[in-house]
């Protein structure tokens, strides 16, 4: 694992992805530190912080588009298949050399606190639960952009799909008010996301018995439910999308609340993804 870790770490400043990224990231934290805290004089740096969330967009597809895509691609993932080192260890590696880059430019951030000290009073505790927050939710962005990266062989698709999920992520919460929260339309949507789990399954497993499976136990599951209790589903589109909203938790700490729930909530989605990356692998791996 540790060879791994190494091997794509160094991989990432070779090929001026992980200079950019920081680059970016730092460059982007540093403008908004002086727009509100040094020209409008705002005391947290959690407004800096929680204007720079949004292009996580950009940053994450631009660090995880390659991390397995590439390997897929060039073929060089069969000399990882037939290594001794187990598949979980080879995630975990490439996962960990990610949020060591990350990791990097959370230290550099770590000292405007410090820096805002010297000119006015700064709540440590409120700057550093933002930082940590903001470092989890770059994790948990980059575990999704390595799953996404380990369904196919092309970069700019890897990219695309990464970009498309976080936006979609992003937009979740303000989708709640615009989306009709009656059960018909929970229903379709639905219907339309199993559909779309069934088709990652497939890509996963390039097994069509298992996509036809899906779909039907799927379908049957969420018909059966609405036929028995369609008031089940009122109001459900709205609980999911808060569900899957990243953002709305970060939103908190943005005005001093410390949310231990939202921790757990971003190393869930971290734990979560790293496993289906795992699982996506060891299927091709086997196939």
């Amino acid at each position: 694992m540790l060879a791994v870790y190494k091997k794509e770490l160094r991989g990432a400043f070779t090929s001026m992805f992980g200079y950019l990224f920081l680059t970016f990231l730092l460059a982007l934290v540093g403008f908004y530190v002086y727009t509100f805290n040094l020209k409008l004089e705002y005391a947290s740096i959690a407004y800096a912080i929680n204007s720079v969330t949004m292009f996580f967009l950009l940053l994450v597809p631009m660090l995880t588009m390659r991390i397995l895509s590439e390997e897929k691609k060039q073929k060089t993932d069969q000399l990882l298949f037939t290594s001794p080192v187990s598949v979980t260890r080879i995630v975990i590696g490439k996962y960990l050399a990610l949020v060591s880059i990350l990791l990097i430019a959370m230290l550099i951030i770590s000292v405007y606190p410090h820096i805002l000290a010297r000119y006015g009073t700064v709540n440590m505790k409120v700057a550093y639960s933002n930082i940590a927050a903001f470092f989890l939710l770059g994790c948990a962005y980059l575990a999704i952009g390595l799953f996404v990266s380990a369904l196919t062989e092309s970069q700019i698709v890897a990219a695309i799909l990464t970009f498309i999920v976080i936006l979609f992520t992003l937009l979740a919460d303000a989708l709640k008010g615009m989306i009709p929260s009656d059960h018909a339309i929970s229903v379709l949507v639905l219907a339309v996301l199993v559909f779309i789990l069934a088709g990652i399954a497939f890509l996963m497993m390039k097994n069509w018995f298992v996509f036809g499976g899906l779909l039907v136990v799927g379908y049957a599951v969420l018909f059966g439910l609405y036929f028995w209790k369609e008031t089940l589903y009122d109001g459900f589109l709205t609980k999911m999308l808060g569900w899957i909203s990243l953002i709305s938790r970060f939103d908190k700490f943005k005005y001093g609340l410390f949310d231990v729930a939202a921790y757990v909530y971003y190393l869930s989605i971290v734990f979560l993804f790293v496993f289906l990356t795992v699982q996506a692998i060891k299927k091709r791996r086997w196939s």
